[in-house]
């Protein structure tokens, strides 16, 4: 797990300014840092790296093909590596390997087989920049669900990615302006949706994607090479024709064969341990292919409404893992809020994001690496959401849609409800054109998010651009938008950024290229009935784990920010963001609509989402933005 940096066509301080970039992500890779530019020095990497694999010098980066056509930078992990090894030497493609690293077996393969079949044989998390001195094309590629980040873009005209944000901001003359379109995005998500970034110029590239840039390096080129959405049709259209047990065998057996990969490193790995059942899932499945006690992880809060540490720790004793817990108090995850801005560098307003990284913080200091369950609600159907849109759905649709949506535009707007959020929500959702628009629109929870920015402009993005009636299968389609949008630019974000600002590498055996393909030819009956989701996952888990010990509500990985918020200490700190002369002097936000939620939040708590979306927001702008970096 590594950091990695780059530009073309800024060869006067082209040193000083790669250094800087290393420096600003020294969190993603403190073990060791090197930069490269071509001889006529146009072209410009850097890299900053955690040592996982092959601790040797024999693994550092930037790094050469054999030949010396090909420079690369990584950041990731390329799980079946050694396979791609073994192939590459059984064809005699290379004769040896200088050392044991994947980027070098990663390297081999792209001068064996060329970027796109290559790509074709990796299984990992990857954001990979490679040069080629034969034809000067340099290469983006990130990997297929978008574990590990990749920021692209110019700066005064100069072409510059990075795995950081704040990276690109090092850069001498940066002044790319806040691109406002985007806030209508993140006041309804509480993120930034790939492709675009808090900067005008400045973009993600999406999961699954390659780009190509050839000289003069003004015009990139963005292609797909593997799609969710084409694996989530292709599985519909091939469907799993076993029984429920012979889905559950299969699923075992991948998920095995995932974790198993995934626990190869050359440092110590542990796993997050929840208590859900996902991550109780994968533990499982550790231990059983570990002839050592599995090293586990779990953070408890003092207020049982928001404690699952409890029941990690017996599942932790049943399954014989190694247990290590630590109880947090509001203390702890208040200092945490200050630091959010700079690790994530634009808005993002996730509140998990706070105990995610105090877990991430405690789990570095025993281990390097931490497996995690993330993905099993989107690839199984486990969030309750699915299940309430069900059946609202199942009520609103035999009403005419003409009719809810004129009674929708008549609520919303009705003076007698127009500060009472709840009806409001209700009202809002009434205009509803399908099962997937209504979770779109629970999303977006009501029409008051679209005031808080005073630019009323917005991008096209998935939710409003994708056809989501690919899929035959309603509960589908909404698994797919949050694997589109949902899980790579919140969990995945949350996660990488968390993790990485403590130096510990998390992988997601869930997002396996197998098991993410497997998973969508599995008929809905087989992941959904009634309220209960992820049956087939649930099946394997209670093979290792009784079925009683796991049967009790799901609580979160939460914390109660919405009562800290209304304490003196937070309280003071919120006020201060949310002052009335800041924000029109800031001319961003709507600073009338802002206190107004404010005080109704305080009076009467509504706007709880809203409130979180906008102060972390404003901290950023106030302590992220401000500071600057480069010769502005």
């Amino acid at each position: 797990m590594c950091g990695i940096a780059g530009f073309c066509n800024n060869a006067a301080n082209w040193k000083e300014n790669i250094e800087r970039m290393n420096q600003r992500m020294y969190h993603r890779g403190p073990d060791a840092g090197g930069i490269w530019a071509s001889d006529d020095k146009r072209v410009v990497f850097g890299h900053r790296r955690l040592s996982i694999i092959d601790l040797s010098e024999n693994g550092a980066q930037p790094m050469h093909s054999a030949s010396g056509r090909y420079v690369c930078v990584f950041n990731g992990e390329i799980y079946n590596y050694r396979t791609i090894r073994d192939k590459l030497l059984a064809e005699k493609k290379v004769t040896s390997f200088r050392g044991g690293s994947d980027t070098e077996a990663l390297l081999a393969a792209f001068e064996a087989y060329g970027v796109r079949e290559t790509l074709a044989l990796c299984k990992g998390m990857f954001a990979i920049a490679l040069f080629d001195k034969e034809t000067k094309r340099i290469t983006l590629m990130r990997d297929r669900v978008g574990e590990k980040p990749l920021y692209y873009g110019f700066v005064n005209g100069s072409f510059v990615f990075a795995s950081d944000i704040g990276s690109i901001r090092a850069l001498d003359g940066f002044h790319n302006d806040i691109d406002t379109a985007v806030l209508q995005i993140y006041f309804i998500h509480g993120y930034i949706p790939a492709p675009y970034s808090i900067y005008k110029d400045i973009y993600k590239l999406d999961a699954g994607c390659i780009l190509e840039l050839d000289a003069p390096y003004d015009t990139p080129k963005i292609s797909p090479y593997w799609s969710v959405r084409e694996a989530a049709k292709y599985g519909e259209a091939h469907p799993f024709q076993g029984s429920r047990k012979e889905a559950a065998d299969e699923l075992e057996r991948l998920l095995k064969a995932s974790i198993k990969e995934q626990m190869v490193a050359d440092v110590p790995v542990g796993a997050f341990l929840s208590a859900g059942i996902d991550s109780s899932t994968i533990v499982a499945l550790m231990q059983a292919q570990s002839d050592l006690k599995v090293r586990t992880f779990t953070i408890g809060m003092e207020d049982p409404k928001y404690n699952e540490a409890t029941y990690a720790k017996e599942i932790a004793k049943h399954l014989g893992t190694e247990h290590t817990e630590l109880y947090i108090t509001p203390d702890d995850a208040k200092a945490v809020i200050p630091k959010l801005a700079h690790i994530f560098g634009e808005p993002f307003a996730d509140s998990s994001q706070i105990p995610t990284y105090l877990v991430s913080k405690m789990t570095r200091e025993h281990v390097t690496v931490s497996l995690s369950g993330d993905a099993g609600d989107e690839l199984f159907c486990g969030y309750m959401t699915y299940a309430s849109i069900d059946r609202i759905w199942g009520k609103m649709k035999a009403y005419p849609y003409a009719l809810r949506k004129a009674a929708s535009s008549l609520l919303v707007n009705c003076p007698l409800i127009k500060n009472r959020q709840i009806l409001q929500t209700k009202a809002y959702l009434l205009g509803a054109k399908g099962p997937e628009h209504l979770y779109e629109l629970s999303n977006a929870q009501e029409a008051g998010n679209l005031a808080i920015a005073l630019d009323k402009n917005a991008h096209p993005y998935k939710h409003n651009t994708q056809p989501y009636g690919d899929l035959s299968d309603p509960q589908s389609r909404i698994m797919l938008m949050d694997m589109e949008l949902y899980h790579p630019d919140d969990i995945l974000v949350k996660v990488d950024r968390t993790a990485m600002a403590v130096s510990l590498e998390t992988r997601v055996p869930m997002l396996d290229k197998d098991v993410v393909e497997f998973a969508w030819t599995l008929p809905i009956a087989y992941k959904k009935q009634g309220d209960v989701g992820k049956l087939v996952l649930r099946d394997v888990l209670y093979r290792y784990v009784p079925k009683e010990m796991m049967e009790r509500p799901k609580k979160g990985f939460s914390i109660p920010i919405t009562k800290w918020l209304k304490e003196p200490g937070l309280r003071t700190w919120a006020e201060a963001l949310l002052d009335r002369t800041l924000i029109r002097k800031q001319g961003i936000l709507d600073a009338d609509v802002v206190w107004r939620m404010w005080t109704d939040y305080i009076e009467n708590g509504n706007w709880r989402i809203q409130i979180w979306y906008i102060l972390m927001f404003q901290s950023w702008l106030t302590a992220e933005y401000a500071q600057g970096y480069g010769k502005r």
